[in-house]
Parts: structure tokens; C-alpha cells; sequence
């Protein structure tokens, strides 16, 4: 049991130490910590069936899919009139800036499934509005920091897929379709959006925060006709999840059996990227945008940002057959469960501990590495195995792109905002509690959560 976390803190230590004193790449650092523990278990042996491993999960594809969606849908512009349709709706409203960003960035973050990028994008409008309208400047860079973060944890971001993945490792039999899981997803969800805008409400009456300008909210009507057809989006993918949710065990099971049930609902995570972005490409009005040379142009430009996601997932995988391997997750397991912490202190110690190792591994790396363990540790308590595998991209992801000093989306945030560096992690401070207390009551079942 020692050594598990003699081995856990190697990880951890080569991890942190390649990345910020070397300046490469994270998902560079969660490799060479691999090859580190490779190297002082002994099992360079074994190497080809780690790779194996990684390669042979299906849903490792899926973040492909879902990666090509995102590329075309931001290429296309679809998500861009959805947000200025967002922006008409609330724009006029005190504190309107401020919730435009909650919304539109957390439909924009599920989307791309990257707060960072979605910081960026986003920020780049909503940063400058919240700031004119009376914000402070930590202020406006957080409440953007915090929304973007919510599309790795809201479907149908890639860091679900990830999630998904693991419940299926725990589950081979898949007791629980796919559907039903991004129900579960989306009904977590829905609290850290509230939780979100009442911080936002809180915060304007704080500082007496104004209405958006109306020379920069756009007239409804016009948004409306402009962008009308890509509100169908959210339907598109929400529809067919919805009805393998609430039909699988009967309708679909009676014409398709079991076992087609059940292929039928994994295949949902192809079908329904793919059907999005062909929607995408019919309705788009600007034609050349999606023809195929400027699309091959747009996926070649675009590598660079999905190879490290991508990379990192696998690595992941690999890491967690050499955990097996060494009895690390067995020897976590155990030396957790040890404590007898008991159902409240195990959801006030896990998130606590996501939060501090998000510090150094990337959130999806540490869904693929830890969350079976969670999910086992969990479970001996009481907490069902699904609440905890769709709260997993929570805990994980969003905590580690927030709590400063390398967190991503917060340097990104940070940067936009043009906020004292000192103010900026003050305020972020608020976040990160709020955060962390509704992740907590989630786990011991005192929010109600839609889907199970």
C-alpha cells in the first residue's frame, strides 16, 4: 500500500516539475512521468500491451468524433449566432453582460469541451462587455473563467466520453446506457449553471453593476432571423440521448433485443456528432467555408489543438492498465478506505484532493487514471456508480482548469481581463469554494439530480 503512493507521488512530482520548469507541453510532462514509472516498476515488458490498451478503447475514437464536430461548428459560425441571440435576450438586463457570459459559455464549452479555448473565444466579447457595464476587471476574467469551465463537465464535451469510458470498464455489461448517463450529466449540470448566476447576481449588486449598453446589444428580431435555425442544435443532440433514455428497456429493447439496445445506445456517441455537424454544413449561408479544401485547410490548422487532448486520453489509458499493473489503484483503494472516512468525509476528501492534483494533471488525464478508483471508494459508501462516473469530468476537469497557478483557463482569464494578478486569484477564490460546496452536496445526494 506504500508503495502506491510512492508511486502516485513520483507521478505527480515528474509531472509538475517537467511542466513548469521546462515549459513543454502537458500532455509532453504526463508521458515522460509515464515512461518514469515504466522505467521504476519494471515493466518495460509490458509496454505494447499498455499501448494496446490505450488503442483498443472505442471510446477513445469517440473524442475524435467529437473533436471533428467541434471544428465544424465553430467553422461554420453556428455558435456565434447562438450567442448573439444569448446576448439580445439578456444583454438588456442589470448585470446582462454577466449572464450572457454563464450561458453562452457554458453552450459554447460543451460544444468544444475546452475551457481555455472557450475562454478565449468567448471572453474576447463577453471580458470587454462585463467590463464596461461596471464589472471589475479580476471579476469579469473569473465569471468567464468559471462558465467556460463548465463545458468539460456538460455533454457533449469529450471529457464525458472519457468519463463514459470509465464506467464502462467498471460495467462491461453497460447496465446503464448511454443516454440515461448524459441525462445524469446534464441534471448535475444544471446546479453549477444556477449556482453560476446566482454568484453573478450577488456580485452586481455588490458593485452596482449596470446594464449593457444598448449600441452593444443586438436588436432580438434580427438575431432571431439570422440565427434561428442553430438554436435546433441543442435539440439535435439532446433529442436522441433523451429518447434512448426513457425507451431503451422498453421500446428499443422490444424491437432490437437486448443486445441491439445496447449497441444501439453506444452508437449514439457517432451518430449524433456526426448528425450535428452534417446539420451544421446543410444550414450554414456561407457555402465556401465548408467545402471540402477549405475544410481539409480548417482540420489541418486545427491538429495541434486536438492531438493534445487526444494524446493525453491515451496516455491515460495506458496509465491505467500499469496502475493495475503495479496495484497502485488497489493500494489507493485500500489506504483510502482505511480511513473509514465514511459517506460525508469521503465527498469532502475526494473533491478536495481532485482539486490539489488537478494542480499538476490535466482533468481528462486524471478522469481516464483515477476515476475507477473514485468510483469504487464511492460506491462502498452508498453513492451510485453513475452519479459519481458523470460528476467525475466535474470534479476533475473543471477544478483543474480553475484553481491557479497553472490552471489553464484561469491564466487564459486572467490575461483577457488585463485584472491584477493578486486580485484575480483573491476572487477566483470564491469560485473555487462555491464550486466545491455544491460538487459536495451533489455526491451526498441533498441536490436531487434528473436521470436517476
Amino acid at each position: 500500500m506504500a508503495m502506491s503512493f510512492v508511486y502516485l507521488g513520483v507521478m505527480l512530482a515528474v509531472t509538475l516539475l517537467y511542466f513548469l520548469l521546462l515549459k513543454r507541453p502537458i500532455f509532453e510532462a504526463i508521458f515522460v512521468s509515464f515512461i518514469v514509472l515504466l522505467t521504476i516498476g519494471g515493466k518495460w515488458g509490458k509496454v505494447i500491451d499498455y499501448l494496446n490498451t490505450g488503442l483498443k478503447t472505442s471510446l477513445l475514437y469517440s473524442m475524435f468524433v467529437f473533436a471533428a464536430m467541434s471544428i465544424i461548428l465553430t467553422k461554420t459560425g453556428i455558435i456565434d449566432s447562438a450567442v448573439e441571440i444569448i446576448l439580445a435576450l439578456l444583454g438588456r438586463i442589470t448585470g446582462g453582460a454577466g449572464y450572457v457570459a454563464v450561458v453562452s459559455s457554458a453552450f459554447m464549452g460543451a460544444l468544444s469541451g475546452s475551457g481555455p479555448g472557450n475562454v478565449m473565444a468567448t471572453g474576447s466579447i463577453t471580458i470587454p462587455a462585463m467590463k464596461k457595464s461596471g464589472f471589475p476587471s479580476e471579476l469579469a476574467g473569473n465569471i468567464e473563467i468559471a462558465s467556460s469551465c463548465l463545458g468539460n463537465m456538460i455533454p457533449p464535451s469529450a471529457t464525458i466520453v472519457a468519463a463514459l469510458g470509465v464506467l464502462n470498464g467498471i460495467n462491461p455489461d453497460m447496465e446503464y446506457s448511454t443516454g440515461q448517463f448524459w441525462m445524469v450529466c446534464w441534471g448535475c449540470s444544471v446546479w453549477f449553471i444556477l449556482q453560476r448566476l446566482i454568484m453573478v447576481y450577488i456580485f452586481c449588486k455588490k458593485y452596482k453593476v449596470k446594464p449593457m449598453a444598448k449600441e452593444d446589444v443586438p436588436k432580438l428580431g434580427e438575431t432571431i432571423k439570422k440565427g434561428w435555425r442553430g438554436l435546433l442544435l441543442p435539440f439535435i443532440i439532446f433529442v436522441p440521448f433523451l429518447l434512448d433514455f426513457l425507451f431503451k428497456d422498453t421500446f428499443f429493447t422490444e424491437r432490437l433485443g437486448k443486445d441491439g439496445a445496447k449497441f444501439m445506445s453506444s452508437s449514439l456517441l457517432y451518430f449524433v456528432a456526426g448528425l450535428a455537424a452534417i446539420y451544421a454544413i446543410l444550414i450554414v449561408k456561407k457555402k465556401d467555408n465548408v467545402k471540402i479544401p477549405a475544410m481539409v485547410k480548417t482540420f489541418g490548422d486545427s491538429i495541434k489543438s486536438i492531438v493534445p487532448t487526444i494524446a493525453v486520453c491515451l496516455v491515460g489509458y495506458m496509465f491505467g492498465a500499469l496502475f493495475n499493473d503495479l496495484e497502485i489503484a488497489a493500494g489507493i483503494e485500500e489506504g483510502i478506505g482505511s480511513l473509514s472516512l465514511g459517506k460525508v468525509g469521503l465527498c469532502l476528501i475526494i473533491p478536495l484532493l481532485t482539486c490539489v492534483m488537478g494542480i499538476a494533471i490535466v482533468g481528462s488525464s486524471m478522469v481516464v487514471v483515477f476515476g475507477a478508483i473514485f468510483i469504487k471508494l464511492f460506491e462502498a459508501v452508498g453513492v451510485d456508480p453513475l452519479l459519481t462516473a458523470a460528476m467525475l469530468p466535474c470534479i476533475c476537469a473543471v477544478m483543474s482548469n480553475m484553481v491557479p497557478p497553472i490552471a489553464p483557463a484561469f491564466l487564459a482569464g486572467h490575461t483577457l481581463s488585463e485584472a491584477d494578478f493578486g486580485k484575480s486569484v483573491k476572487n477566483d477564490i470564491w469560485w473555487i469554494v462555491a464550486q466545491y460546496v455544491i460538487e459536495v452536496l451533489i455526491l451526498l445526494g441533498l441536490l436531487p439530480v434528473f436521470g436517476l
